[in-house]
């Protein structure tokens, strides 16, 4: 737009020779042609082809004396483009032809040399412009790539604040539950046997009150103690970890394990999908001839699921446990939900059940456990409700 708007100058400074010269025929298509070489410059990327329009057009003002008029606005392109020798070309022909034509207006010629100045002042301060908006683009992109980097690292970083943060108040709710059962669980337990004892032997009948009252009171504080410590063994269950723990034991076949859950899982979730993928493996590697499986755990809006499956095909029977081959994951046959397998399936859907979920299985190109379970049921809590 700049560079059009330096050409509209120029021209309009060329067309002062009217002042000067009589319009005619021949000064319109010289008009013409400055125009069309002008819009070329706008559009035209190569510049031999530019240069040679140009160098035709000077040319033509042999034949066209009128067109010497509108040399500097065809010079601008030239100038822009830093093609200087064939607007070297152009300010010698215009002289040469003022002193072959003689032409008397000296100050025509003064206002023309005056416009190839102007041409190349114009062109110089729009390379620089330009040079400086592709500079300005590229600090933008430049820094808007940075702010962009800068983001997402500190996303990462802030999710691995969190996650150690996490880890370490995991550790510690095993630490504090580890002290209390070994320091002040064991205390109690003494207690209770010494307020046994002072009763077995105690025959002062007024004695015997206080001592049942301490015995129950005892009793409360090492169920209150018991209960406490296993909610905080159960709340520092890690179910990533936990999964990949039994997937790293598991030699079986490679397995592909895919984790898509937050951490405020609800425990008898937790324990639940725990259970379902280690009694899945043991299937798996029982039961099935498979050579690949895998473990996928998601987190939606509203549900948790777990889907295991693998490519098994053939069914292996095994010995003494009490279980037939329909009885988990890998088996390659035809269980169906509803269907009558071992125990580990009536396990797997009993533990589903008891949460309100749902669990699928399919037998079809493979083995396919598929567990959903519901958010948010009244008879389990998150660990934020918490």
């Amino acid at each position: 737009m700049k560079n059009a708007v330096n050409c509209g100058m120029i021209i309009l400074l060329c067309m002062f020779s009217l002042f000067f010269v009589q319009p005619g025929l021949s000064y319109v298509l010289a008009f013409l042609c400055a125009l069309i070489l002008c819009s070329a410059d706008l559009f035209l990327e190569e510049d031999r082809t530019y240069a040679a329009g140009c160098l035709v057009f000077f040319a033509a003002a042999v034949f066209i004396p009128t067109i010497r008029y509108f040399y500097p606005a065809v010079c601008y392109g030239l100038f822009r483009r830093k093609l200087y020798i064939p607007a070297a070309i152009a300010i010698v022909l215009y002289l040469i032809l003022n002193l072959l034509y003689r032409q008397p207006e000296t100050l025509l010629i003064c206002l023309d040399l005056f416009g190839f100045a102007v041409c190349f002042l114009l062109a110089s301060i729009s390379r620089k412009c330009n040079s400086l908006q592709d500079t300005l683009r590229r600090t933008m992109d430049d820094s808007t790539e940075r702010d962009l980097l800068l983001t997402e690292k500190n996303r990462t970083l802030m999710e691995k604040q969190d996650y150690e943060i996490y880890t370490a108040t995991l550790k510690e709710r095993n630490r504090i539950a580890r002290e209390i059962h070994d320091n002040v669980g064991h205390l109690l337990s003494r207690s209770i046997l010494l307020a046994g004892a002072a009763k077995t032997v105690n025959r002062n009948e007024a004695l015997s009150p206080t001592l049942d009252s301490l015995d129950q009171t005892l009793n409360a504080a090492m169920d209150n103690i018991r209960t406490s410590v296993h909610d905080l063994r159960d709340e520092a269950v890690n179910l990533d970890e936990a999964v990949r723990s039994l997937i790293d034991d598991f030699t079986f076949c490679p397995v592909i394990y895919c984790y898509d859950a937050g951490k405020a899982i609800p425990r008898e979730v937790k324990y639940s999908f725990i259970s379902i993928t280690k009694e899945a493996l043991s299937n798996i590697m029982r039961h099935s001839n498979a050579s690949k499986a895998s473990v996928t755990i998601r987190e939606h809006p509203a549900l948790y699921q777990l889907c295991i499956e693998d490519n098994g095909t053939e069914v292996r029977k095994s010995s003494g446990n009490g279980e037939g081959p329909g009885d988990g994951a890998g088996t390659g046959n035809t269980v169906l939900p509803g269907s009558s397998g071992g125990m580990g399936l009536a396990n797997m859907k009993e533990r589903t059940d008891k949460l309100h979920g749902t669990i699928h299985i399919s037998a079809e190109s493979g083995f396919r456990i598929l567990v959903t379970i519901p958010k948010r049921r009244p008879d389990y809590e998150t660990d934020i409700d918490r």
